[in-house]
């Protein structure tokens, strides 16, 4: 279980215990497949436009159980795409919609929890982003001319005094790191979000059956099987149905090479106390990571511990999922080795979590909200890890295609976008691997030579990112 599940049981919020699953022949106007937050918000934004609409969702476990109960609590503005690669395919004036949007979405998020009553730690505070080397300094560097270049985005530059006077962080190279910070993010609890959001849904009206596992679909028919015992068999007949499965969706037939589940594992620590948080110097809503190319994350926690996560974890072949994957002691202790080297002052606190889920890659690593209304199926995803603040897009943007509605949302450059599959195996094994380790021995090479990677160009041929 993720430390933020946990949690929720610790502190006596939420028993996580399952809802009933749905044991019969059912008609909705509205299924959705999957209980995370893209099914979530979608349902939400559908039952707040009309609330005689028969909304299902069906959860082969219990909400926020996959990517939405086990994320790094990140509500950012970050997308899968640059703005420079969303310019090269769809002109600049879809790039900066998109870049608006993402940043309005930020806001959205606290916005409606605080509306509906969701306590769920969101606080404003921002992500600061720590080059620790002269490669990484190089990378910075290119992400402030980027975000100049399309103005939206309200990055700062703060050079190595600033970062002394804020932060108890060590550099790469036994300097003192600079840093890019972004204020479009806030710092959240997902367990407290993900799990409050379905009870807002049910209190409109919304049908949540958990234990639920889906078999099946195709346009109209949603196929089911209980698991609570009864092993009873249905379907689901319904005007609309909405995929929302992320990472996990690779397990249904009419997926499968569509996304690419992608582990990332995640430590919490003990609380800390004041003095060590003076020393490490982050503030309550702050976010962090630097710019290296095997990615890590973290945040502060609303109880004064560290949630550290990142990449690193092997691609499985036939893009299989299983609880097995969630634990590698390797990359537990690679987390737990950077953290300390990142911040001295926590090199020592006790890790009392360790977890870990599959999140979904596109093969060009670009979301999508899609619908057809031919169909009236609609599939959501490929989020890449930065779906806590995307999936509230993608809800309100499925909600207007459902309904029929032309928007603004309707008319950004992801809607309806249609990624390329994944290779076959052998081919996807070992491109996915050979990316993960090219990573790797790119942050070593930057380590070593100061220089940007060579390493991290080839690996973005092999992947097209």
């Amino acid at each position: 279980m993720s430390f933020w599940l946990d949690d929720l049981v610790e502190q006596g919020l939420d028993t996580l215990e399952p809802r009933a699953a749905l044991g019969a022949n059912a008609w909705f106007d509205v299924c959705f497949i999957g209980g995370g937050l893209t099914a979530l918000w979608t349902a939400y934004s559908l039952a707040k436009a009309d609330p005689q609409l028969r909304i299902a969702v069906l959860e082969k476990d219990i909400a926020g159980f996959g990517a939405s109960g086990r994320n790094g609590g990140w509500c950012s503005a970050l997308f899968p795409q640059s703005a420079a690669s969303i310019e090269r395919s769809h002109g600049r004036d879809q790039a900066v919609a998109m870049r608006r949007a993402m940043i309005e979405t930020v806001d959205e998020v606290g916005r409606v929890a605080a509306a509906e009553g969701i306590d769920c730690d969101f606080v404003r505070g921002g992500t600061v982003l720590f080059a620790r080397n002269d490669a990484q300094r190089d990378l910075a560097a290119a992400e402030l001319a980027e975000s100049a270049r399309f103005g939206v985005d309200a990055l700062e530059s703060w050079d190595e005094h600033e970062v002394a006077r804020r932060f108890g962080v060590s550099g790469a190279d036994d300097r003192t790191p600079t840093a890019v910070f972004d204020p479009a993010c806030a710092r959240v609890h997902p367990g407290k979000l993900v799990r409050g959001l379905a009870r807002v849904v049910e209190s409109l009206g919304v049908a949540v059956f958990e234990r639920t596992e889906v078999l099946d679909w195709s346009a109209g028919r949603v196929r089911f099987r209980a698991l609570d015992g009864s092993d009873a068999e249905g379907t689901v007949t319904a005007r609309h149905v909405i995929v929302a499965t992320e990472g996990f969706g690779a397990q249904l037939p009419r997926v499968r090479r569509r996304i690419l589940p992608l582990y990332s594992l995640m430590i919490a620590t003990e609380p800390l106390d004041a003095a060590a948080w003076d020393a490490i110097g982050l503030e309550h809503g702050q976010t962090f990571s630097d710019f290296r190319h095997l990615l890590v994350y973290g945040q502060r926690t609303a109880d004064d511990r560290f949630a550290f996560g990142g990449r690193g974890a092997h691609y499985h072949w036939g893009s299989a999922v299983s609880p097995a994957f969630e634990h590698d002691d390797r990359v537990f202790e690679h987390l737990r080795l950077a953290l300390g080297e990142l911040f001295p002052a926590a090199a020592e606190a006790r890790v009392t979590h360790r977890w870990g889920g599959p999140l979904g890659v596109a093969r060009d690593w670009s979301a999508t909200a899609s619908y057809n209304p031919k169909t009236g199926v609609g599939f959501a995803g490929g989020y890449v890890g930065d779906g806590l603040s995307t999936t509230n897009l993608a809800g309100r943007t499925l909600a207007d295609l459902v309904l029929g509605r032309s928007s603004e949302l309707t008319s950004l450059p992801w809607v309806n976008h249609r990624s390329p599959l994944w290779e076959p195996e052998p081919l996807r094994y070992i491109g996915a691997n050979l990316a993960i380790s090219g990573m790797q021995l790119a942050d070593a090479e930057e380590r070593v030579t100061g220089r940007p990677s060579l390493a991290a160009k080839i690996v973005g041929l092999i992947t097209g990112h």
